[in-house]
């Protein structure tokens, strides 16, 4: 991967990335399904956070240097989760280029055995964090920032604040609201829970990533954090309030039921990470065979057509997505050398689920296909966020479930989220690429 050159090229890309984010906020105008009782103070705040996150994490040395102390400790204690799966897998858990300690060398590569089994260690992790009321004294205090600045009801702020931690489990913590939440509402929170991601699966990308992107975790950690107003931004862009949330201008309580011990804690963690790693499993078999079917379909009719109209093109879905997002991904900043290959990547995140998106990234970043740094890092910001097909029915079940006499209100929300998240993932990729200089201590890998 070579230099992204002198100073006027980032400068340049820098704008491109600067212009881009009003570029997608005036897309998320276009889908509003209101365009004229917008509330433009949640826009404004909702950026102005992004913008101040932004500067802390990027251009202030003191919390750059936190977190890529966080990114150190993650990955060692990644490191430390993997022992329990190598104890259990064998050599089957032992990433290429590793022995066991008998000296006997890894079999390959195994998602299954290898990138999924840090998810029960990492819910494990997550629920002591919780039980040691740690994670619900953070998602308090960003809940009263979005509420206070944001002019957001307590219910939604408290659901975006805990996105930022945990995946669809955030719906938890308001259950006792959701029932009479209104549609905007409903809407929010089913566009935070996918425009970010659960600490516990972030393991699994960091595992893609580590050895080729050594700051992966750091830019994880600081997606998940500017994708929270983003996400509440672009939602009251795309469907704004028309009526008056029962929360609105109230701090409400974190409902969570906590465990009885530590160890009760511990069980919980890693039966729901269980319960996690076959969800993903099953569904990455199903989508995973579903997408090689439609490249059949595509792929014979396409053929046809090449042969009439004397065409080159190449015919699957990754290649039909690319299409469609490659003036996005031009508009967030990524160089043109390699936007046709990003594209596709994020493209296949919205139908194929961002562990295999960042899967094919790292293997971009490994064969050195990507000519800029820049690309691999905006990449990372775009990809972050659960902004694909199947979160529609995983999130809009899961809130069901606790709601099922607002199921109809969920489900007629699940579109208009996943485009509102698709957009808050584009727009933190925009700050990102914004702030992307070679000074910076997180953008030097």
């Amino acid at each position: 991967m070579v230099i992204d050159g002198g100073p006027i090229t980032v400068e340049r890309y820098n704008l491109i990335s600067f212009f881009g984010m009003f570029v997608i906020i005036m897309l998320a105008w276009l889908f509003s399904n209101n365009r004229r009782i917008i509330n433009w103070r949640v826009v404004g705040w909702g950026l102005g956070i992004q913008i101040i996150f932004a500067i802390l994490i990027f251009t202030i040395p003191a919390t750059s240097n936190l977190f890529l102390w966080l990114n150190n400790a993650i990955v060692k204690i990644l490191e430390c989760g993997s022992s329990g799966s190598q104890f259990v897998f064998g050599r089957l858990a032992y990433p290429p280029g590793t022995q066991d300690a008998s000296g006997q060398p890894s079999l390959g590569f195994f998602l299954a055995f290898q990138g999924l089994p840090a998810i029960i260690f990492f819910s494990a992790l997550t629920s002591i964090l919780y039980y040691y009321n740690i994670l619900p004294w953070c998602i308090r205090q960003f809940a009263r920032l979005f509420n206070r600045l944001m002019g957001l009801s307590g219910a939604e702020s408290l659901c975006a604040a805990s996105n930022i931690f945990v995946g669809v489990e955030s719906a938890l913590t308001i259950q006792p609201h959701i029932r009479k939440m209104t549609r905007s509402e409903l809407c929010t929170v089913l566009t935070c829970g996918m425009a970010t991601v659960a600490s516990n699966v972030l393991a699994v990308y960091v595992f893609f990533l580590r050895d080729l992107f050594p700051t992966i975790a750091a830019h994880l950690i600081s997606a998940s954090l500017l994708s929270a107003p983003a996400a509440l931004m672009m939602a009251k862009l795309v469907y704004p309030e028309t009526e008056q949330p029962e929360t609105m201008g109230k701090t409400i309580r974190f409902h969570y039921d906590r465990p009885t011990s530590i160890h009760a804690a511990i069980i919980n963690g890693a039966q729901t990470g269980m319960q996690l790693i076959l969800s993903i499993a099953a569904l990455l078999i199903a989508i995973l065979g579903i997408v090689a079917l439609a490249d059949l379909v595509i792929g014979f009719f396409g053929y046809h057509l090449n042969q009439i109209f004397e065409w080159n093109f190449k015919w699957n879905l990754a290649s039909l997505m690319g299409y469609l997002f490659y003036i996005p991904t031009i508009i967030i900043g990524i160089p043109a050398d390699d936007a046709w290959k990003i594209a596709q990547i994020i493209g296949e995140r919205s139908i194929v689920t961002e562990l295999t998106a960042y899967q094919d990234l790292a293997v971009l970043i490994r064969d050195k296909a990507l000519l800029h740094g820049r690309s691999a890092v905006i990449a990372t910001y775009a990809l972050c966020g659960f902004a694909h097909v199947a979160s529609i029915g995983i999130f809009v079940g899961g809130f069901s479930a606790l709601a099922p006499e607002r199921t109809h209100d969920i489900a007629k929300s699940g579109i208009r989220a996943l485009v509102a998240a698709t957009l808050a993932c584009l727009l933190t990729a925009c700050i990102a690429g914004v702030f992307y200089n070679h000074s910076s201590l997180l953008f030097n890998f």
